[in-house]
Parts: structure tokens; sequence; C-alpha cells
């Protein structure tokens, strides 16, 4: 909190932490620690009712924080405590799912559920995560939406065509809404503030999905960072130039001999099998670099490709391998910072800023004394599970030694025991019917073939 201060107060001379808002963060990222959710009532509880639910939740609407510029401090705080200068930039998305019904969830919407291909209530995010020599680190995040106006086109449209109707006499697409801008649009966004905050880091390569491999995303990105590499997918539909003819890059691909040899891939030997080229794509009006490649155990190609054609194919291969790193940090993240459990803040408010104190708790994870003992002495890092586990355990033992060495040790655990059971109330079951009062009325026997037992249960 100390460190984050300061750099707050260099970027913005009256945009420093106040005491009180440095005990509250404090606080609440301990809390996200042992409670696994960023949730007021849990805290309350986890504090013994030291911190109230209307005082937490008070300090988290209308505190005077930052919070425009706290995640891009406590960076500049990671990235100098380390000296980290260079690295490369991930993009990928992820789902949040909410209530079915909900109106008060900032952006929840329907979405594709890509575990079983139907569809569910829920937020979409867009992350990016810095990878460097060093460490993985989230460095920003955005909420996106489809503009209700163009999903609703969208489906008159398709029914109006269903029905044989001319394009002319259909209603016009809606134009473009700037609050609700595209994917790619928000991640060149996101980009653009990285690099506004942080120009002194080197960036090898930008990587993304499928999603961002259009001609607009990759020149753009490229030209973000001084003509940087930007890696992305293709679809195997894609046409390229082959000899003068338009062919798409499964044809292409299927005539030309491959290469199988041993990459390292995240510090490990994986073997790939891989067809490289150098096309015209149409979709791109340029050449770039294709790259058809599999793992070994597979048996489709997977396309690349590379904005910059003076990179070799190997050197792509192993830095499209880092892109792995980013799925385990939402993993990281989802099970063990709060974010996948219970965040019900409402508005955009109560979403954006839930999210950074997750955030926020994966960058003071790299201040962990045995945190920094490992990564100063070249040691891997420890995983998040374990830091997590190490933390409760040692405000465990904080706890009794406190207690240990209070003035009057028993009647200090009486008030403890006291206010816990204050604290803890229990609450009532609709499980099960033990209080509930079931009167049985007398089966009808009028018709022999026919046994009607009736239950009433009230």
């Amino acid at each position: 909190m100390e460190e984050l201060d300061k750099c707050l107060r260099k970027l913005e001379p009256h945009g420093g932490l106040s005491n009180l808002q440095k005990k509250w963060l404090a606080f609440c990222l301990l809390a996200i620690v042992v409670t696994n959710s960023v949730c007021w009532a849990r805290f309350e509880r986890a504090s013994l009712s030291q911190y109230s639910v209307a005082a937490l939740c008070w300090m988290f609407r209308k505190a005077n924080i930052n919070w425009n510029l706290i995640l891009q401090a406590s960076l500049k705080v990671i990235l100098w405590r380390y000296g980290i200068t260079t690295g490369v930039l991930i993009l990928d998305d992820s789902e949040k799912r909410r209530a079915k019904i909900t109106k008060r969830i900032y952006r929840a919407h329907k979405l594709k559920d890509k575990k079983t291909g139907g569809y569910i209530n829920g937020q979409s995010l867009l992350v990016l995560v810095l990878v460097t020599p060093v460490l993985t680190i989230p460095v920003g995040f955005g909420f996106h939406q489809t503009d209700p106006a163009l999903s609703a086109w969208y489906k008159s449209d398709k029914q109006l065509k269903q029905q044989g109707l001319a394009k002319k006499d259909r209603p016009p697409k809606p134009e473009p809404n700037g609050a609700y801008p595209p994917k790619q649009d928000l991640a060149l966004q996101l980009l653009g503030e990285f690099k506004a905050h942080h120009p002194q880091i080197k960036i090898k390569a930008v990587l993304a999905d499928a999603l961002y491999g259009t001609e607009d995303f990759m020149d753009q990105a490229a030209a973000l960072f001084d003509q940087t590499q930007v890696i992305s997918q293709l679809r195997s539909n894609q046409l390229v130039r082959d000899n003068n003819q338009k062919v798409n890059l499964a044809q292409y691909f299927a005539k030309q001999p491959a290469s199988t040899r041993k990459v390292t891939i995240r510090g490990q030997q994986k073997v790939i099998t891989f067809v490289a080229a150098r096309l015209y794509i149409y979709a791109h009006h340029q050449k770039r670099w294709v790259i058809a490649l599999k793992y070994e155990g597979e048996t489709d190609y997977r396309y690349l490709v590379a904005s910059d054609l003076s990179w070799r194919v190997v050197d792509v291969l192993e830095v499209y391998g880092l892109r792995w790193l980013v799925e385990v940090f939402l993993q990281d993240w989802k099970a063990y910072e709060g974010w996948g459990q219970l965040t019900k803040q409402q508005g955009q408010e109560g979403s954006s800023r839930s999210l950074l104190l997750s955030l926020l708790l994966d960058h003071c994870l790299f201040f962990h004394p045995d945190q920094l003992a490992r990564l100063e002495n070249k040691l891997p890092a420890s995983t998040v599970g374990s830091l997590q586990e190490k933390i409760k355990a040692e405000n465990l033992l904080h706890f009794i030694q406190g207690l240990l060495a209070a003035d009057q040790p028993e009647e200090t655990l009486q008030r403890l025991r006291q206010t816990a059971v204050e604290t803890f109330q229990l609450a009532p079951s609709k499980k099960h019917m033990a209080p509930q009062k079931v009167v049985c009325f007398k089966p009808d026997f009028g018709n022999s073939t026919n046994y009607l037992v009736q239950f009433c249960i009230s």
C-alpha cells in the first residue's frame, strides 16, 4: 500500500491514498484471500463485525480513490521492483455467468456457453496480460457487449430474409454505437492505454485468437508498438493467392510437404508438425506469414498468421506458445482471487471496482516475502493457491499470538466467543420438513380400482 501510494502521488499530485483508504484496501485484499469472494457480508463475518457491511460498501462507492489509475500505478510498482523492461502482450476473452434474470449487473447479456454449446446470461470480459521473462501480470480489462439495437436488427433481418423479403425492403443496419465498441476496438483501446502508461516497456509481440486476425486490428496493433510482431489465427476457409489463383488455406497446405521438429515452448520441448509460407491474403490485401501447425497427437492443422515477415518460423512458434499462459492466469484468477465466486456489486462502478480489487490482489501476491525471495533467487514462482493457504495460516497464527499477548487472555477469549455467536447467526433451512406440519387425509376408497391418497403440506 505504501509503494502504491507513492506511485499514485507521482502520477497525480493529489491522487494519493489517505491512511484510512490504505487500511481499507489492505483489509479488502486480505478478506478476498480469506473468503475467496468480493462480498461485504462475508468480509464483515471474517472480521468478527469489526468492519460493517455499510462502512465497507460506503468506502467502495464514495471514497475518493483514483480507480482509473490504481491498476496502472500498481503495475508500475511491480515493473520497477522486478526490473522488467520487455514482454509480450496477450489478449483473451472470459465469461462470468450471472443469474438468468438480472437488470442491475453491468452489461450482463445473453452469451454463447463455450462448455455446453448453449446460452447463458453473463458478462463478457476482455483481459490483457503482460508475459515477461519473470512474471505473468494482468494489465488491463474491459467489459464487452454487442449493441442491443444491432442484435435486435440481426434477429429481425434474419426472420425477414427467411420470409423472402428483398434487401431493399428490409430495414437498414443501424449505425455503430460508440457506447458498445466491437471487441477489436476494445482490444486496441486496452493496448493504447498500456502504451500510454508504460512507454518504456519494449513489446516484442502481441498475441490474440482468431477473432482478432483481421487486417485492421493487426496493422493498428503493430503500429502502436513501433511495428512489433502481431500473431493471430485464421480460419481454414481464408482465401490466399496460389499461382494467381484463389484457394483457401486448407487446400493450399494440403499440397505442401510438412516438417517435424522439436521446438522449445515455455521451457519444454514439444514436437510440432508445421508448414510455413509467405502468402498474399485477400482479406488483408497484403502478404503475411502463414503457418499451419499441429502438435503431437493432433490431426487437424491450425493456421497462424504473423504480421512481421522478417521473423523466423521457429521464433513465431515459440512466441505463440506463450499464449497458453493467459489461460492459466484466468483459471487461477477465477479460482482463488474472488472474481469467479461472489461478486454481486451493481452498476458499472460495482463491476469495475470489484474486478480491480481482484486484480490488485494478484499484483499484491508478487510482494509476499516468500514470492520475492524465490523470484530474486531465480527460482520458480509459487502458485496462487499455495500462497493463499500460507497467508491464511499466517493470519491464524498472528491472531493466536495477539490473543496470547493480551493482558487478560481469558476475558479477551470470552469477548471474542460472544462476538462470534452474535456474528454467525444460523439461518433456517427450507430443505427439511421437521418444523412443518404434515396433514394426511383419509384415503377415498369409493372406487376399488383407484386408490387416491391426498397429502396437504402446510
